[in-house]
């Protein structure tokens, strides 16, 4: 074997009189803007208490519709007011569903309780 074949050139000036160029590559990073469109589906859905789910849904709608042209001003501004909403709706969704199950609670208390108040008379009068 050649030793000469495996040997590297020593580095130093380029070998020729060619100006080196280089090339920039400016890659623009795509900025992930949340549209909350699941949230605000789920919210529609599951939680729709004065219409605050629907709203935000079609707030999402419009950040994800201002994301697809490349408005990412006014996509933000929308996916905020979507989240907002979606925050909303979520908090009152869940206060008045305790209140349901209280109320309901309690008024099947009041029922089970008179029920057997009128039972305990019938036997009484039989």
């Amino acid at each position: 074997m050649d030793q000469d074949q495996y040997k590297v050139p020593e580095t130093g000036a380029p070998q020729s009189m060619v100006p080196v160029t280089t090339t920039v590559i400016n890659i623009r990073s795509d900025t992930v803007v949340p549209d909350h469109i699941v949230w605000s589906l789920f919210n529609t859905v599951f939680m729709n208490w004065c219409c605050l789910g629907i709203v935000a849904f079609a707030y999402s709608v419009k950040a994800r519709d201002r994301k697809m042209v490349g408005d990412l001003t006014g996509a933000q501004s929308f996916a905020s007011t979507a989240r907002c909403l979606n925050i909303s709706a979520l908090v009152v969704g869940i206060i008045l569903g305790i209140i349901s199950i209280v109320l309901l609670r309690i008024a099947f208390g009041a029922a089970y309780w008179a029920l057997l108040q009128v039972m305990q008379e019938r036997s009484r009068y039989h």
